[in-house]
């Protein structure tokens, strides 16, 4: 497997640039022997905060060395979305037990060093699978299976984590996470309703309805995508990191299969639904929805018979997410064409769900 499917960072754009002079006189002092002055460029990808490449030449043992820094936008107030203290506890607190977490290297909240919190992680040097594979990589059907096994136990090993051992008790609520989210994401769609999507009356009332009691309390990912993996180079089934845990709490953990569902596309989906891929869970090989949680349930000694309540789920949401994009789009806060349709999306996840619903009276 050739280096180059490596995520390649791009040049820094003038508006997230900051001062290079400044974050390296600090990180200096943060990493005792540190030397010369690195080259910044920025990673694109990622909807809320930003990812930095910082490469160092050669150090003291003729090595260069490479960190990621991570800060949230521009001109953000402290909201719980972007808190750095936050991700930066919970993958600090992590990596001894869940050893897929990078190595975190510092945290600064002296906002004279670079106009806001940032930190800095060790690099995991290696291949994301997004939507497509990079241009020339295939999988075999073998291969693709593996990725996909592989992928999952993961999340299986991460639920099996002793939170309270790794002094993480306090990264949530706890007990009663499946009401708060019905609540909480119900409450969201109603606030960014725009007047071509429908209300989603009767999938939140079934999810409020139908809500099983919380089968578990354990760390959850809740944003768990092969696009936030990182698969060896050399060897594409072997995941060496997982990324991305801004949205990491305690909670159920079949509301985190849910999710993770709600985007895994299979080849034979409809059309709209392969429209919205954004990792390559569709090629040959790869387990279906189904199998996937006949896989994970077995695992985890888990009861599937409440599976669709959590299907449901993890698609109303998607659709909230994708409503809160459109939202903004809709009221000219931001001008992206990416995000015109996204009431499209909205309607079509709307009609699965109610699919789901009809489907599951139909087995009552």
């Amino acid at each position: 497997m050739s280096k180059e499917y490596i995520d390649q960072a791009k040049d820094l754009r003038d508006s997230d640039s900051f001062d290079i002079g400044s974050l390296n006189s600090w990180l200096q002092q943060a990493v005792p022997g540190l030397q010369g002055v690195p080259d910044v460029k920025q990673f694109s990808g990622g909807a809320s905060n930003l990812t930095y490449l910082l490469s160092y030449p050669a150090q003291a043992d003729g090595q260069p060395v490479e960190y990621i820094l991570r800060r949230p936008p521009p001109g953000h107030k402290a909201a719980s979305a972007h808190d750095m203290k936050r991700e930066y506890h919970v993958m600090k607190s992590l990596r001894p037990v869940f050893p897929y977490v990078p190595e975190m290297i510092a945290i600064c909240d002296d906002a004279a060093v670079i106009g806001g919190d940032f930190y800095v992680m060790e690099r995991l040097t290696g291949i994301i699978p997004r939507g497509n594979l990079p241009r020339g990589m295939s999988l075999s059907r073998s291969q693709a299976r593996d990725l996909c096994l592989s992928t999952f136990d993961k999340l299986i090993d991460l639920h099996k984590v002793d939170y309270q051992a790794a002094g993480l008790s306090d990264l949530g609520k706890g007990q009663g996470y499946v009401r708060r989210q019905v609540e909480g994401w119900s409450s969201r769609y109603e606030k960014s309703h725009t007047w071509n999507v429908p209300k989603f009356k009767k999938v939140i009332k079934w999810l409020k309805e139908n809500q099983p009691e919380d089968i578990a309390t354990c760390i959850i990912h809740n944003d768990f995508r092969l696009d936030n993996v990182v698969l060896n180079a050399e060897n594409p089934g072997e995941i060496i990191g997982v990324l991305d845990w801004e949205m990491c709490t305690l909670g159920d953990p079949l509301m985190d299969l849910g999710g993770a569902l709600a985007y895994w596309v299979e080849a034979r989906d409809d059309f709209l639904m392969r429209a919205v891929r954004r990792q390559p869970s569709h090629l040959p090989g790869m387990l279906t929805r189904k199998q996937i949680v006949s896989y994970y349930c077995d695992k985890m000694g888990f009861d599937k018979s409440q599976w669709p309540f959590y299907e449901v789920f993890g698609l109303f949401r998607l659709a909230v997410i994708a409503q809160q994009i459109y939202y903004r789009y809709h009221h000219k806060q931001t001008d992206n064409p990416a995000f015109k349709n996204f009431w499209i999306i909205v309607n079509y996840l709307n009609l699965r769900c109610r699919r789901i619903i009809r489907q599951q009276k139909k087995h009552h």
